[in-house]
């Protein structure tokens, strides 16, 4: 079994592929107007419309809800990554910070209250561990 993708749902689905797209550089692939994806080596961050929750199953997806699930990207330096989105994000939940686990993490975010975590591995389990992973 392989995770592929986290799926966000959102009212507005453009704003939030915007704002991915400047935040991680990567460029989206859109199926339609409701749906779109930015790929990654390892995975996929998904982001749908509302519309496409019915599809599912009727009231299942809610936007702009979530407290419970972190957005994670292994990043080259957190820190250069941070003095980039200065001024673009809005809300900076913890400024970059080594985690107790080995990770320097930045967390905030996105326009819908998702919470984002890019982080770089700087101690040398941590470097390890993630050595294999595609940046």
């Amino acid at each position: 079994m392989n995770l592929v993708s986290i799926r966000v749902i959102t009212d507005d689905v453009a704003r939030l592929v915007a704002f991915y797209e400047r935040a991680t550089g990567l460029r989206a692939t859109w199926a339609t107007e409701d749906f779109a994806e930015l790929r990654t080596p390892s995975g996929t961050l998904a982001i749908g419309s509302t519309r496409t929750v019915p599809l599912f199953a009727p009231g299942s997806a809610r936007p702009a809800d979530n407290r419970s699930v972190i957005i994670e990207f292994l990043v080259d330096d957190v820190d250069a990554v941070h003095r980039n989105l200065t001024g673009f994000v809005a809300d900076f939940v913890k400024e970059p910070t080594t985690m107790p686990w080995g990770n320097r993490a930045l967390l905030f975010r996105d326009p819908d209250g998702n919470l984002v975590n890019f982080f770089t591995p700087v101690t040398p389990a941590a470097v390890e561990k993630f050595a294999g992973v595609a940046r």
